[in-house]
């Protein structure tokens, strides 16, 4: 059941700046993708990857790997009226040469760089990012080792510093925090602990620079309005439909979450028996909601999932068509659908 949660509604009032000849508007688009499993063939013999090799249970191959590579860019090239996100946020990849192989074999023209770190999971799934070199320039990676209660490793909080443009700095987080394997309540503290660890980071940031910009992306294992959110990270949800822009706003050194109409609405991002789960999510700072020059587009965060990425046949009919069902290879995409969001540069 979801829990009754505050609401943070701002002020449905539209004001039109006034544009000069100098000035130029540039929209940036984001987007975050669970891409399910994206393993190499080749046995790393410090991690459980086992059951994606040539001789494990899935019999994965390079072909079937090729496939999935192949079908992962056609969604990548659908996305931003068929350019591409600006940035990516990716999840559930082994090594950084899977998105090495993506990127060179079938988005070459898109410009794209990526930033890495391996982390401690078990598994050996990552996160990563991929952004467009001709926008954006590195400052920094790092990774934030998350804690758990009962010491068991899991993914990192992968930390991206950019330079857009030569004019702003944004600090993006790429998360994937502790599953529900053992069900939703007993499994509650472990992403209250990944949680608390990005607010720490996420706070440092805010004492060094209260405007800054900040956005966050991620399957979250947990919805807008569970406690690691709400309550721990401190991500308010917003409802919009215009954005003040320009106006004073008390909040700039605070978090909020663009998913939220979106989860209010009981959209998913995956689907646990019959029931819809927003796990995936984007949460900006709010300089990025009302800063005249740089700002996210209001309702412009979407579950994004064109007919070819959907299952239309049969009980999972809706579904996200993923690579396996069970053991049973399908050829699809993710058990997950991605979300992306729109942000508006205004340029002088």
């Amino acid at each position: 059941m979801k829990k009754h949660i505050f609401v943070l509604l701002l002020a449905v009032l539209i004001i039109i700046p006034s544009f000069n000849f100098a000035q130029s508007q540039d929209t940036l688009f984001v987007a975050f993708w669970n891409q399910e499993n994206l393993f190499d063939t080749i046995d790393d013999p410090h991690k459980n990857d086992k059951e994606f090799l040539p001789d494990g249970s899935k019999e994965w191959t390079e072909e079937r790997l090729d496939t999935k590579l192949y079908h992962h860019a056609r969604v990548i090239r659908s996305m931003n009226n068929s350019n591409g996100p600006d940035l990516l946020g990716v999840c559930e990849v082994e090594h950084q040469s899977l998105l090495d192989s993506l990127i060179n074999k079938f988005l070459s023209d898109k410009n794209y760089k990526i930033a890495y770190l391996e982390s401690p999971d078990n598994r050996g799934i990552d996160n990563g990012l991929l952004y467009k070199s001709d926008k954006f320039k590195l400052i920094s990676v790092s990774g934030d080792t998350v804690h758990l209660p009962d010491n068991w490793p899991t993914r990192l909080i992968l930390k991206v510093k950019l330079l857009y443009m030569d004019s702003d700095t944004l600090t993006i987080y790429i998360n994937h925090w502790p599953s529900r394997s053992r069900g939703q309540k007993k499994s509650e503290p472990n992403r209250i602990a990944a949680a608390l660890t990005l607010k720490k980071d996420v706070d440092g940031e805010f004492l060094k620079n209260p405007d800054a910009k900040i956005i966050i992306i991620g399957d979250f294992n947990d919805e807008p309005g569970n406690i690691s959110i709400l309550d721990s990270l401190k991500a308010y949800p917003v409802l919009c439909d215009s954005v003040s822009i320009g106006t004073e706003f008390p909040s700039e050194d605070e978090l909020f979450n663009v998913s939220y109409t979106a989860y209010s609405k009981g959209l998913g991002t995956y689907k646990y028996r019959d029931d819809w789960n927003l796990l995936d999510q984007i949460i900006v700072s709010g300089e990025l909601l009302t800063d005249r020059r740089f700002h996210y587009i209001c309702n412009s965060y979407r579950v994004y999932s064109p007919y070819f990425i959907v299952t239309h046949h049969g009980k999972y009919k809706g579904m996200p068509f993923p690579t396996y069902g069970g053991r049973r290879y399908l050829g699809g995409y993710s058990d997950h659908f991605p979300v992306t969001a729109k942000f508006l540069i205004t340029k002088e």
